[in-house]
């Protein structure tokens, strides 16, 4: 069963990201990630947020792209992003399956 809210700690760890770099992409993607906050002010995301992030990571980390060069292509069509980030998702959880087999043959 998923969770239905992460904290900023979790979120980071998910992206391989230090806390501050997905502070400032949420502050600065604002129209499109949209945390809620606790009592003590700390941002709580949600599942789709979290999508939306790992976007943004890909078009910054993976195809050069400056935060404005991403904010810019959320605005025209995200989805051909959503789905190359799908898909890497994918690849790498059958890596892990793969090299699991691997250990478990090799023992």
């Amino acid at each position: 069963m998923a969770k239905l809210l992460y904290t900023m700690g979790e979120v980071a760890d998910m992206l391989s990201e230090a806390p501050s770099a997905v502070r400032y992409w949420s502050n600065y993607f604002e129209k499109y990630v949209k945390p809620q906050r606790n009592a003590k002010g700390n941002r709580l995301y949600h599942p789709e947020d979290i999508e939306t992030l790992k976007q943004i990571q890909f078009m910054v980390k993976k195809q050069g792209l400056t935060l404005e060069g991403a904010m810019q292509k959320m605005r025209e069509d995200h989805r051909s992003v959503d789905r190359r980030v799908k898909a890497l998702d994918s690849l790498k959880a059958i890596r892990e399956q793969l090299v699991a087999v691997r250990t478990a043959i090799c023992k």
